[in-house]
């Protein structure tokens, strides 16, 4: 019983990781980029670091939302029909 339990937990420490990596990675990815941009001219405008994540955060979430969704419905039916395994 506990050793089901411990493995929901990681399963769901692994989905919420899964479902957050396109957002982390594309943030991760154009602050490197605008980092460089700013190194090279050396313009150093605060709010030109936030913007470009923004917007590319905003548009990989709207790209991903389906798969996002999805993967969130079929694991939330999986917990669900888990529940009488729980309940002895």
């Amino acid at each position: 019983m506990e050793a089901k339990l411990v493995a929901l937990g990681i399963e769901t420490f692994k989905m919420a990781l899964v479902l957050a990596l396109p957002g982390l990675l594309t943030g991760m990815f154009l602050g490197l980029a605008v980092s460089i941009f700013q190194a090279t001219t050396q313009i150093n405008e605060m709010t030109l670091s936030f913007i470009p994540k923004i917007l590319g955060v905003v548009v990989v979430i709207i790209l991903t939302m389906p798969w996002m969704l999805n993967s969130m419905t079929d694991f939330s039916i999986n917990i669900f029909n888990m529940i009488p395994t729980f309940v002895e």
